[in-house]
């Protein structure tokens, strides 16, 4: 049985429950002992980095995220990995964007210093995105923003995701990719640069090997990342497929099913005897 050097989790509908919380007190008694015995904590999410440290006050600038679905990578406070889309592929996505067949489409542009939202962007939709992007700012035309951009955050009913993944890959292919976390939402991200990729470069530089790597998700989005882990989770409230690419299933997001199984692993219980 390897042993486990590395635990990813993904947040939402994972790490944490569907009111946005977590067991605080019982992480921290775990995250010691979880540092003690070297073993390395990474958050895995399609948020932003800005917002995901914020729920990790006091150890952010000590444990790892690969933020942005895998386009940023963060290491005790140091960039490891920032991904870029050229300005003329932004220009093209845009475009297809806006005229294609996905009513009531919404998105923002995420970028390494902060995400971007254009004048026509509902205020319903901005305020409910500034609860997963802390950097958030207007902008009314595309020269004005001066970022390296690696993700766009749509919002579109799941009914059009389909049509939306096809367009995708029929007028972008090998520039964007498209992937649904399940939420109501999906993700452009660059062909490659997915949570899996992320934890891959992190696993490199403290040479853990995949099958050291106990990993949760929920999502579309978690799919490589399930697959590539020795150990991989998925939560009892993820679909089906989601399911299916994982070796293992965790209790809810709602039942603290991450630090149960963490539990396990700390007690050297279940997969991890």
């Amino acid at each position: 049985m390897a042993e486990v050097k590395l635990v990813a989790v993904d947040m939402d509908g994972t790490f944490l429950d569907d009111g946005k919380n977590y067991n605080r007190a019982r992480f921290q008694r775990q995250y010691a002992q979880l540092k003690a015995r070297g073993i390395r904590f990474v958050v895995a999410s399609g948020n932003q980095y800005y917002q995901l440290r914020s729920f990790f006050p006091g150890i952010a600038d000590e444990i790892a995220f690969v933020a942005e679905n895998g386009a940023y990578v963060v290491e005790a406070g140091e960039d490891r990995f920032v991904g870029e889309f050229t300005r003329d592929d932004v220009m093209k996505i845009i475009d297809t964007l806006r005229h294609g067949s996905y009513p009531g489409l919404k998105f923002v542009l995420c970028g390494y210093h902060s995400a971007w939202y254009f004048p026509d962007a509902p205020a319903a939709y901005i305020e409910k995105m500034r609860r997963y992007c802390h950097r958030l700012r207007a902008v009314a035309h595309l020269d004005e923003i001066d970022d390296r951009l690696f993700k766009f955050a749509l919002n579109l009913s799941d009914d059009y995701v389909p049509t939306l993944i096809a367009d995708i890959e029929r007028h972008h292919a090998g520039v964007a990719t498209a992937v649904s976390s399940g939420h109501g939402s999906a993700d452009l991200i660059i062909p490659g640069l997915h949570k899996a990729h992320g934890l891959a470069l992190l696993q490199q530089r403290w040479d853990i090997d995949h099958q050291q790597v106990l990993a949760f998700g929920d999502g579309g989005n978690d799919l490589e990342m399930l697959h590539q882990a020795g150990f991989g989770f998925a939560m009892a409230n993820a679909p089906e497929r989601v399911k299916a690419a994982a070796r293992y299933q965790a209790p809810s997001n709602n039942h603290e099913g991450v630090l149960e199984v963490i539990q396990q692993l700390l007690d050297g219980r279940g997969p991890f005897a």
